[in-house]
Order: structure tokens, then C-alpha cells, then sequence
């Protein structure tokens, strides 16, 4: 092999291998850059309502547990995005590494091209000015050789045209990717300055939440005083819900059980009518499937909120060796904002329980959503609702200004954490 054509073999399969090992990795970097931001997008969302409540909530000394939740979240959701623009910054930093190697490489392609381009034109010249061309083939032995000289001559013009235009592909690549680098490092200095604002605005945050928390630990027998009243009133709203749902299930139990359903269900099969929502087995297993096919993709019971209370046995907040069960979430919203069904379903009952307003359980199949802390109910008993459907409205709490919905998600008679089943 010629040293021109070993040149331009290795160019183009220089040039080749940048465009496939740059082609992966910023598909895999475009993937991730993506998540990247649409985490950092959604973090932003959820500060700024957390902002909101944070504004229409009271500054009062009753309304100091409130702020110190709502807070609380904010300063979580915060760290999390400082952690997720540090992640975007980190792969930045890497692009701009691999981009800059691929520079180089081109940088060095383009000299060696320019190179051996120079050579070629020289030569060329040369060949011009002497006539050579015309020696070159007129000398040959015999017309078979002289045609073989021409077709050489005339493949070394071409590979000489080709030698201009790779010099021209790589120069423009080259200069596209010069500008992709001073995109990225201008990039990395916007994520570098953001990361620095929001870590300033954590310190404030983080300030304000001591504050808060010396504040209230000035006031714990106020504290544990309503921290009593709502205890009682979460066993009545546990008590409420066991109740309506194990009267459920028994009522279930021995509907299928009855002959005359079984007879009735198999008469209206045969005639092809539809069974009733949410009043027969097949009905209720189907309705079930379809639930459990939405799990972590069902709508939020407010348009707008921000998680303030979760799942489970946790300390409190400021009462040592204290803790406190969740059998669902709080969200906290908008003032009065009205609650919507997260899916299709029946609803199993409404009830008015001392501390917790009205409380409204919905039947998926086997499944139960629970919404309770509802001033007023748009529903009744045994009526269908839809998904997004609006099923009432907040009650408004008079100390804080600030409206949560408890919301519960059931199992039968197990209890099931709802952030699994609600969408991001």
C-alpha cells in the first residue's frame, strides 16, 4: 500500500470510528441528560408550590408544625436538585473530555491530510509544467500498458478531488464540533452557578427550619395536646375505614356465594348484557387488573401539592422517642382545592369523623382509595365515578390557612404506600 492511500485509509477510519464512538455516547449521554432534566425540571415545579403554601401559609405559633412540613419538603426536594445539577455537571465534564479528544484527532487529520494534499499538488504541478503526463504514457511498451498509465493517471486526479473534499468534511465537523465543546463548557458555567444559587438558598432554608424548631420546642405541651386529639381522630378515621371495607368484602363474599347471583350472572352472560360496574366478580377482577396495570402512573387526588406527610411508623419532628403512624400520605395544596378519583370505581362511603372532616372511600375491584379532610362531598353512596372526576373540596385549616387531603391506598384489608401507585 501507497503511504497516500495508507493515509487515507487511516483518516477515514480515524474519522469513522470518532463518528461511531461519538454517535453511542451521545445517545447514552442524550438519555441520561434527558432524565437529568426532566428530574431537575420537576424538582423546580414541586419548589415552587412548596414556595406558594410556604406564602399563603400563617406565620402563627399554631401554624408552626405546618410550616416546619411543608418546609421539611422544600429543603429535601431542594438537596435533590443540587445533587441532580452536580450529575449534570459530571456529564458535562465528561463530553467535554471525549469532545475534545475527538478534536484533537480531527486537528491531526487535518494536518496530515493538508500534508499529503501538498505533496499531490506539487507533484501535479510539476507534471503540468513538463508535460509528464503525456511522457508517462507515451512511453509505455505497448498500448495495453499506455492505457493502464492513463486509467492510473486519471484514478489519482480523482483521489486528489477526494483529498479536497475530505480536507473541506473534516474542517466543517471539526469547526461543528469546536462548537458543541463552547456550548458545553457554557453549559457546565450555568449548571456551576445554579448549583451555587440553590445551595445558598438550602443554607437559608436549613436556617429557617432551626428557627422553627427552637421555636417549638418552646411549645411541646401545646404540642402534645394536638398531637393527642389527632392520634384519637386517626384511630376513628383507621376504625371508619376497616369497618366499611370488611363490610364490603362480607357483602361481596355473599353475593357470590348466593345461588340466585350465580343463576342471575350467568342468565345476563348468556343474553350478552354487560355486568353492572363494580357489582360482580368478573366486573371487580377486571377493574382490579386495569388498577394494578396504573401502578405508579395514577393520577395525583389534587392537581397540585406537595407531599408533606408519608408512609409509615416515623419520629416526630420535634417530640423525643415519639413517633407517628401514617397509613397513607398528606398532601398539601392549595387552600379549598378540590379532590379528584385517582381511577374508575364505586363509592363505598362517606362518613364525617371528629378531626378529619368528611372521609370518602372509593371501590377499584379488590383495591380502595380513601380521601379524607373534605369540607364538602359531591358524591354519594354507590354512585360511579371516573378518573380525575371532581368527588368535593378541601376544608381549610383556620390556624395555618392550608388545606391537606390524607389519601390511602388498600389492598383488600392490607394497607399500601400510595406514593408506589401515584405518577411522579
Amino acid at each position: 500500500m501507497s503511504k497516500s492511500h495508507f493515509i487515507k485509509f487511516s483518516i477515514k477510519s480515524t474519522l469513522l470510528l470518532c463518528a461511531c464512538l461519538l454517535l453511542a455516547a451521545a445517545t447514552s449521554m442524550a438519555q441520561s441528560r434527558k432524565g437529568l432534566e426532566n428530574k431537575r425540571k420537576q424538582l423546580l415545579r414541586d419548589i415552587k408550590i412548596a414556595n406558594n403554601l410556604l406564602k399563603t401559609t400563617t406565620r402563627s405559633k399554631e401554624a408552626a408544625l405546618n410550616r416546619l412540613y411543608t418546609l421539611r419538603t422544600q429543603i429535601n426536594k431542594r438537596e435533590e436538585l443540587v445533587q441532580v445539577l452536580n450529575h449534570e455537571r459530571t456529564l458535562v465534564d465528561s463530553n467535554i473530555i471525549r469532545t475534545k479528544g475527538v478534536v484533537d484527532a480531527l486537528n491531526e487529520d487535518i494536518r496530515n491530510l493538508e500534508t499529503e494534499y501538498g505533496e499531490m499538488a506539487r507533484q501535479a504541478y510539476r507534471q503540468k509544467t513538463n508535460n509528464s503526463k503525456l511522457l508517462f504514457i507515451f512511453s509505455a511498451r505497448e498500448f495495453n500498458q499506455a492505457y493502464k498509465r492513463w486509467q492510473y493517471l486519471k484514478q489519482y486526479d480523482r483521489f486528489r478531488q477526494k483529498q479536497a473534499k475530505l480536507i473541506v468534511q473534516t474542517k466543517e465537523t471539526l469547526s461543528s464540533k469546536i462548537n458543541a465543546l463552547e456550548k458545553q463548557r457554557q453549559e457546565k458555567e450555568l449548571l456551576i452557578v445554579e448549583a451555587e444559587r440553590q445551595a445558598s438558598q438550602l443554607l437559608v432554608e436549613k436556617e429557617n427550619k432551626n428557627n422553627i424548631l427552637r421555636s417549638l420546642k418552646k411549645d411541646e405541651k401545646r404540642i402534645r395536646t394536638d398531637l393527642d386529639g389527632k392520634q384519637r381522630s386517626h384511630r376513628q378515621l383507621n376504625d371508619a375505614i376497616e369497618d366499611i371495607i370488611r363490610s364490603e368484602i362480607a357483602i361481596n363474599r355473599k353475593r357470590d356465594r348466593s345461588p340466585n347471583a350465580r343463576k342471575k350472572q350467568s342468565s345476563k352472560s348468556k343474553k350478552g348484557s354487560p355486568p353492572s360496574p363494580g357489582k360482580s366478580r368478573p366486573e371487580a377482577k377486571n377493574l382490579s387488573g386495569k388498577f394494578t396495570a396504573n401502578k405508579g402512573r395514577l393520577p395525583w387526588p389534587v392537581k397540585k401539592g406537595i407531599i408533606t406527610g408519608h408512609f409509615g411508623n416515623q419520629p416526630h419532628p420535634t417530640l423525643k422517642k415519639i413517633k407517628i403512624t401514617n397509613n397513607g400520605i398528606d398532601i398539601q395544596t392549595a387552600p379549598g382545592a378540590t379532590v379528584q378519583a385517582v381511577f374508575n370505581g364505586e363509592v363505598s362511603g362517606v362518613q364525617f369523623i371528629p378531626g378529619s372532616n368528611y372521609m370518602l372511600i372509593i371501590k377499584h375491584g379488590k383495591y380502595y382509595t380513601v380521601y379524607s379532610n373534605l369540607e364538602d362531598v359531591t358524591v354519594n353512596k354507590g354512585e360511579w365515578v371516573k378518573t380525575n372526576q371532581n368527588i368535593g373540596r378541601l376544608s381549610i385549616d383556620e390556624q395555618s390557612n392550608t388545606s391537606k387531603v390524607h389519601f390511602e391506598v388498600w389492598s383488600g384489608k392490607k394497607r399500601m404506600n400510595p406514593v408506589r401507585w401515584i405518577g411522579r
